[in-house]
């Protein structure tokens, strides 16, 4: 039998994220860049799913539209700001939860 491994990504107001089809099937055809504002954990939601109020931001990563948007946190790829605009970084924070973790979020 072969391991399944669980992988959960934290997301944290501040982050900047790229919101495309692999977080949900709503952004096909037009993927876009986001700050985010809050997690919004008032609402409730399925297991794996999050509502998160955003700023959808340009190419220079000024905010031109506020959004609140339902996603799996685990397809949204981390960004960061950089001195030459955005840039790509490595899911640094994708991390394994715990037995005792996993138990908690049920």
């Amino acid at each position: 039998m072969a391991a399944v491994r669980v992988v959960s990504v934290e997301i944290r107001a501040g982050d900047v994220v790229e919101v495309t089809r692999a977080a949900s099937v709503q952004f096909v055809s037009r993927p876009f860049v986001a700050r985010v504002i809050r997690v919004r954990d008032d609402l409730v939601t399925y297991h794996g799913w999050c509502w998160l109020d955003v700023y959808q931001l340009d190419a220079k990563g000024d905010a031109v539209e506020r959004r609140t948007i339902f996603v799996q946190p685990a397809g949204l790829g981390v960004v960061r700001c950089t001195g030459r605009g955005l840039g790509r970084v490595p899911k640094s924070r994708l991390a394994v939860p715990s037995a005792d973790t996993r138990q908690m979020n049920r």
